[in-house]
């Protein structure tokens, strides 16, 4: 690596390594160091190159995956040749005088343009949309006087609940660019969440924290990086107690709306199997998820599911439990007999995958209604046929008010009470 001062300013001249010759088109490159100081000029040499070596490479990968680095190496490209880095239409907008300088940054040593420098200089590379969990890793930089005087206990209790409800928000809803989150991305995360206050005996407070750390993240990298964007984040938080039960889908709904043909034929497989499995056994989304073929039997003579502790937790004692399969139900398992392996791993999505589907496709029944009120639907199926709330009980994996005697009705009798509601 040679300098060489040439006037008033040192230039870096080097062979461009082999390697690299088939993304470079020339073979010695005369770098502008703008400067007159020999020991800066050897700082920035250094700099330099090392980002142009990064430059070829993703040039020769043509990896757009690793637009952060590329975006970082014009930067710093940029500020060798003295110039804070610009997106084009911010430079378009420089005085006359700063344009030019950059326009003359831009020019090789035979006087014609070169791309590589212009790309830095003149704002080529588009900046890398930050996501939600960019968002969060720049956060902590963004907000780092808030943990001024922090112990290292204090510490975790400020950054736990905030990856917490990061981690939530991208499994429900996606790692989106800040840009792209929409109102119903946020609506979408509200209703998992309300299902979650129904079926987990969490409190509102519990949701209303998750709400106000990922807002706290997002609004404070919009207003720190000055993004300028209108993030939907108000009017989502819980009142007290508001955990109040979904309305059940009526019976009409879901045969005319729900059951008609085709008409779910937009949802993914694994997510309308869950779905229809649903109607006629009023088990928990997050129960059918994680199923695989030996939960699921269908050449027996009463075709059931059987919920049990597989690759996880149940939610109690009282959910292990078998339910039959009869109509839509059985012809949904009859088409996933192995499982759902797209929801196996993360059943956090599901719900809201459903929810929005429902809600894009005028098939929810009411605003307040989910995929979790064909739970509820099922019950009051039950209960208007009279069944014995000891069966229902045990259906629906609820726990008896009592002590439980016996084994409690048969596989066959079962599938007899279920074949009165079943659609």
């Amino acid at each position: 690596m040679k300098l060489l001062k040439r006037g008033n300013t040192y230039h870096l001249r080097k062979r461009v390594p082999r390697r690299y010759q088939k993304v470079e088109d020339r073979k010695i490159l005369w770098i502008s160091l703008h400067t007159d100081s020999e020991s800066v000029a050897k700082t920035k040499a250094q700099v330099a190159w090392q980002h142009l070596v990064e430059a070829w490479e993703a040039r020769m990968a043509g990896d757009e995956v690793d637009s952060d680095s590329r975006f970082e190496a014009a930067k710093e490209l940029a500020a060798v040749r003295g110039f804070r880095y610009l997106n084009a239409i911010k430079v378009a907008e420089l005085p006359r005088e700063d344009l030019l300088a950059r326009v003359e940054a831009a020019v090789g040593r035979d006087g014609e343009p070169d791309l590589r420098e212009a790309s830095a200089v003149l704002g080529a590379f588009a900046e890398p949309p930050i996501t939600v969990t960019k968002a969060l890793e720049l956060y902590w930089g963004l907000a780092a006087d808030r943990a001024i005087g922090k112990s290292d206990d204090q510490l975790r209790r400020w950054k736990n609940p905030r990856m917490k409800a990061v981690r939530n928000f991208v499994d429900v809803v996606g790692d989106k660019a800040l840009p792209d989150i929409k109102g119903d991305d946020m609506l979408d995360f509200r209703s998992w969440w309300l299902d979650r206050l129904e079926t987990s005996g969490l409190t509102a407070n519990s949701a209303n924290k998750d709400l106000i750390h990922l807002g706290d993240v997002l609004k404070t990298v919009n207003k720190m990086k000055r993004l300028g964007l209108t993030l939907p984040l108000s009017d989502l938080s819980f009142k007290k107690g508001e955990s109040r039960q979904r309305p059940p889908f009526s019976v009409g709904w879901i045969r005319d709306k729900l059951l008609k043909p085709g008409v779910l034929s937009g949802l993914n497989t694994d997510a309308r199997c869950i779905l229809l499995g649903m109607i006629n056994t009023g088990y928990r989304p997050s129960e059918a998820a994680p199923m695989t073929s030996s939960q699921i039997r269908l050449d027996v003579d009463v075709p059931h599911i059987s919920i049990e502790p597989i690759s996880g937790h149940l939610k109690s004692l009282n959910a292990r439990r078998v339910i039959p399969l009869l109509g839509a139900s059985l012809e949904a398992f009859r088409q996933c007999p192995n499982g759902f392996p797209r929801y196996r791993d993360n059943s956090s999505s599901l719900s809201a995958t459903v929810n929005k589907f429902l809600r894009s496709n005028g098939l929810m029944e009411t605003p307040d209604h989910s995929l979790y009120s064909l739970r509820h639907s099922f019950e009051d199926r039950l209960l208007a046929v009279g069944i014995d709330e000891r069966i229902r009980r045990d259906l629906f994996g609820h726990a008896l008010n009592r002590e439980r005697y016996g084994h409690g009705a048969t596989l066959a009798k079962l599938r007899d009470v279920v074949q009165q509601v079943a659609l």
